[in-house]
C-alpha cells in the first residue's frame, strides 16, 4: 500500500502483533491470543479492533454473523512508519543524531560492532 499509515497506539500495536502472527482471526480468537498480562476485557479488545478498522489498518470480512479481522499493512510497513514518526518527534527527522546517541550510550559487543560495520559497508557500496 502506498498511502500513509496512520498513527498506531501501543495497545493497538499489541492487537496487530496477534494478527501478523495469524490472520484472519475472529475477535474471540484475538482475545484468546493476546498475552494474559494485558488484562484487557473483551470489550476493550473489540474497541481496539474498531479503532484499527476505522483507521483502515485492519480489514474486516463478514460471513453471515462471523467477523474476521486481518491486517492491511505488513509488520515491516508499520515498523518503518513508526520509526519515521519516532525520528521526527525526537530527533528532528535526523537519523544520524539518533544513531550517534545510541552508539555512544550503548555498550556494544564486538559482534554488534562488526554487524553495524557490515551494514554500513553494504550501504556505502550501493552508492
Amino acid at each position: 500500500m502506498t498511502n500513509q499509515i496512520p498513527p498506531i497506539s501501543e495497545s493497538e500495536w499489541e492487537v496487530l502483533k496477534v494478527l501478523w502472527a495469524t490472520s484472519p482471526q475472529t475477535a474471540n480468537e484475538i482475545i484468546s491470543s493476546l498475552p494474559e498480562q494485558t488484562g484487557w476485557s473483551p470489550k476493550t479488545v473489540r474497541t481496539l479492533l474498531d479503532r484499527l478498522t476505522k483507521k483502515e489498518v485492519v480489514g474486516v470480512h463478514k460471513d453471515h454473523r462471523v467477523f474476521t479481522f486481518y491486517p492491511l499493512y505488513s509488520q515491516d510497513e508499520c515498523q518503518r512508519a513508526k520509526t519515521k514518526s519516532f525520528l521526527k518527534r525526537f530527533y528532528d527527522g535526523t537519523l544520524k543524531s539518533m544513531l550517534v546517541q545510541f552508539i555512544e550510550d550503548e555498550d556494544l559487543s564486538e559482534e554488534e560492532i562488526k554487524e553495524l560495520r557490515s551494514i554500513l559497508n553494504k550501504k556505502e557500496n550501493k552508492k
